[in-house]
């Protein structure tokens, strides 16, 4: 037994630590009490104990190693993956509200009488934004519906002279004369149906003195008062579409392999915590090349090109809003950073597994590049025009003569004899 102690001694004595020291105390400082050559119980109680301290150091020392390399494999996995969310992931900061204006202008002349709104108001479709004097409008609508009359009245009485002779015989008129009284009939009546388009020009012009709102949306930057001339053509108030609003986000073009028709979009402003939800509506297919420019004497001018400063073009992303959370308010102009999410089933697990997924992807990706997706952006657009629209207007009918003027020329055609 004592030779076998020995022997662990002197073997452990041999092991130094990173410091220099001997992972076991020299034998005749461990083992101070030696008696007849035999090994005391208090002798082996120290050697145990030497033995099993020495036995949780180097366990100690193990275990440190390997949670430092284990800290570093971990920050190396933590900057690869910020690494490929920086470089590589379809994602930007320079992204942006925007939205429709409609620029109101009048579609006749006139001095401004009233204005009912002030700015930044809400207005509705089809609400009074501001009324033009309308004195002149209302003369030539009534001078208009009074030359109506006359004319009717005037066609009316050619169309029954006309009729009249065509019933008599050569003996009482001559067919010279039934073509004059023919043709006054047919010139009365032209003069009639322009006296009623006039009169429906008049009418419309009367209507366009107040000025309504062509959308849902808000007035901005309102400048106008009351006094001021209104030119026709000329725009002089501005109505934000509030129903247009969308997001444009204009992502490297080393980002648009992650960039889909379809794809579930993220949007956060400046300032707010909660991101609005939307998707990708369109892509932009074309952006302004330097290059295409002529230079002097129509050469092109190539800029020179230097690769250690190489910069990725950005391309617009058109994303439409499909949620937007309470309290955030969509202002035009405003920026926003946005993030693309794609559609897949993974989107209905838990978080542990959405998470584990997409450093799985990442990782993946910054190994083996991004992997195409098949009709990602599709050659017929998804985009559709606007289904509202503005009124039309239209030309009314034109009234036959007895309707303007009933019972002008009732028996007419009857002979004085009858009487």
């Amino acid at each position: 037994m004592e030779s076998l102690v020995s022997e662990n001694l002197a073997a452990l004595q041999k092991v130094q630590l990173q410091d220099g020291s001997p992972l076991v105390e020299p034998l005749s400082r461990a083992v101070p009490e030696i008696h007849d050559g035999r090994s005391s119980p208090a002798m082996l109680g120290a050697s145990t104990t030497a033995t099993n301290g020495a036995a949780s150091r180097l366990l100690r020392t193990v275990g440190k190693r390997l949670s430092t390399l284990a800290v570093a494999l971990l920050a190396v996995l933590i900057v690869l993956l910020v690494w490929q969310h920086y470089v590589r992931a379809p994602w930007t900061r320079d992204g942006s509200v925007r939205v429709q204006v409609a620029k109101v202008a009048p579609q006749v002349s006139g001095q401004i009488i009233d204005v009912r709104v002030v700015d930044n108001q809400f207005v509705h479709k089809g609400d009074v934004l501001y009324s033009i004097e309308s004195f002149d409008f209302e003369v030539a609508q009534l001078t208009g519906a009074a030359t109506v009359q006359q004319r009717a009245a005037d066609l009316q009485v050619k169309l029954l002279q006309s009729e009249r002779r065509q019933h008599l015989s050569h003996l009482a008129t001559t067919p010279e004369e039934q073509q004059i009284f023919a043709g006054n009939a047919i010139q009365a009546k032209a003069v009639l149906d322009s006296a009623q388009k006039q009169l429906a020009q008049a009418e419309i012009n009367l209507k366009r003195t107040k000025v309504l709102s062509p959308v849902n949306g808000y007035v901005t930057n309102l400048l106008m008062r009351v006094g001021d001339y209104a030119h026709a053509g000329t725009s002089n108030i501005a109505i934000i579409d509030a129903d247009s609003f969308w997001i444009d986000g204009y992502f490297e073009e080393t980002k648009m392999a992650g960039v889909c028709v379809g794809d579930r979009a993220e949007a956060k402003l400046m300032g707010y915590a909660q991101p609005i939800i939307g998707h990708v509506e369109t892509v932009t297919r074309g952006i302004s090349v330097p290059n295409a420019a002529g230079g002097t004497q129509g050469l092109p001018n190539v800029d020179a090109v230097y690769t250690w400063v190489r910069l990725a073009q950005r391309v617009p992303v058109r994303i439409a809003i499909d949620k937007v959370p309470a309290g955030v308010p969509l202002v035009s102009g405003m920026t926003a950073t946005v993030t693309m999410r794609p559609v897949t089933a993974a989107d209905h697990r838990n978080w542990f597994d959405r998470a584990q997924r997409d450093v799985v992807d990442q990782l993946s990706e910054l190994f083996n590049g991004p992997s195409a997706r098949p009709d990602c952006l599709p050659v017929a657009t998804t985009l559709r025009a606007p289904t509202d629209s503005l009124p039309a207007e239209t030309v009314p009918r034109s009234l036959a003569p007895e309707q303007i003027n009933p019972g002008l020329v009732v028996g007419i055609n009857q002979s004085p004899r009858s009487h």
